[in-house]
């Protein structure tokens, strides 16, 4: 692993006996005291992750707002100072080249927030789409990231800079002083619970760290619980359930597109040839990357429909569930069966979100 990528918190990680494996190039902690418990730890306390593999950059100039909205897929007429809003990256086609946060810090002042192992092509993709005059600046190296989830992380923020972000809403963001330093607070996240996000110089960022393991509330959590949780409310993971194969409408994510600029893939994300559905799978066999879908008993029996992108066991569920893309004509069918290794599963088309309670458990009641 000596070519492998390490965040600010790598050798901590070690230390504390993680089980650390690659991801995105990058040697990232899969697990702490074990993926069920840090799941249910999240569900049930908070949990912080060590997401600083993501990419950062910044845009900022006169015409950035003008100039961005030709890229992404994301309203920004509509997104002001202090709010971020979720949306995509597409190709000329309306294929999904990755998702991706943008935050407005300002007029014509903004910091996208991008997957891991996309960010060197995201940088270069947008700069090749900007005018020679706005500064446009990766900052990944320099920007730590950090996670704090769960229904008691507020109460832990409060612990860490006091009272006065309560009123904080969702997508909404807030640059305070933590340790001498500017700290980034989002309210946002990827599991479904309340939740913040954390952006701060990479070299404060073991200081956070510490102070954040040192409440009684918090375990850290690796990137095992971060996919468990995200599953079981359906939040897809580029590179398996999002990709340049299949646009936005297809991941069930049309309802995103409302920009009214005329940006790359425009049109072409439309397109609808497969949809990314939700499965429920009986038991704690789960169904893996790549599994066939097939039609179950009946007219039409065993023809293959669809592929699974995304699945494992979910513990707040109490069994397995999936994401799979199938054709469109299929996509409202109930029962399906996925053929795995070495066995066959039945799955039905399920609700989300999984977990029923996921999005209420995202707002901070008074």
């Amino acid at each position: 692993m000596s070519d492998l990528l390490h965040t600010p918190l790598t050798a901590w990680h070690i230390a504390q006996g993680a089980k650390m494996a690659p991801f995105a190039g990058w040697n990232m902690p899969i697990q702490y005291k074990g993926i069920i418990v840090e799941h249910n730890h999240t569900r049930e306390h908070a949990s912080i992750f060590d997401i600083c593999h993501m990419g950062e950059f910044v845009l900022r100039g006169a015409g950035a707002r003008e100039a961005l909205s030709r890229i992404v897929t994301h309203n920004l007429d509509t997104l002001g100072p202090g709010k971020c809003r979720y949306g995509f990256l597409l190709n000329e086609q309306g294929g999904i080249l990755d998702d991706l946060i943008v935050y407005c810090m300002g007029a014509d002042d903004y910091m996208l927030v991008v997957n891991g192992a996309c960010t060197a092509s995201d940088f270069a993709w947008i700069a090749s789409h900007l005018p020679a005059q706005l500064h446009f600046e990766d900052i990944s190296a320099q920007t730590a990231k950090i996670d704090l989830q769960g229904p008691a992380s507020y109460a832990v923020l409060e612990t860490l800079l006091g009272s006065g972000l309560r009123s904080l809403k969702y997508f909404n963001h807030v640059t305070v002083e933590f340790a001498g330093s500017p700290l980034i607070v989002s309210r946002t996240g990827y599991t479904g619970e309340l939740g913040y996000e954390f952006y701060l110089p990479a070299d404060n960022a073991q200081t956070l760290w510490d102070t954040l393991c040192a409440d009684t509330r918090v375990e850290p959590a690796g990137l095992g619980a971060r996919d468990t949780l995200r599953l079981e409310v359906g939040l897809p993971l580029y590179g398996q359930d999002l990709d340049t194969d299949h646009t936005p409408t297809e991941a069930g994510m049309g309802w995103l597109l409302k920009s009214p600029a005329q940006y790359i893939g425009k049109g072409g994300d439309a397109r609808v040839r497969h949809m990314l559905i939700p499965l429920s799978i009986p038991g704690r066999r789960a169904a893996r990357h790549h599994d066939v879908v097939c039609l179950p008993q009946g007219e039409g029996a065993g023809r293959e429909v669809g592929i699974v992108t995304s699945g494992s066991f979910c513990p707040s569920v109490g069994h397995s569930v999936a994401l799979a893309y199938v054709e469109r004509e299929y996509a409202e069918e109930t029962a399906f069966v996925i053929k795995a290794s070495r066995t066959e599963l039945k799955a039905a088309r399920a609700e989300l979100p999984f977990y029923k309670n996921g999005t209420a458990r995202m707002k901070l009641e008074d």
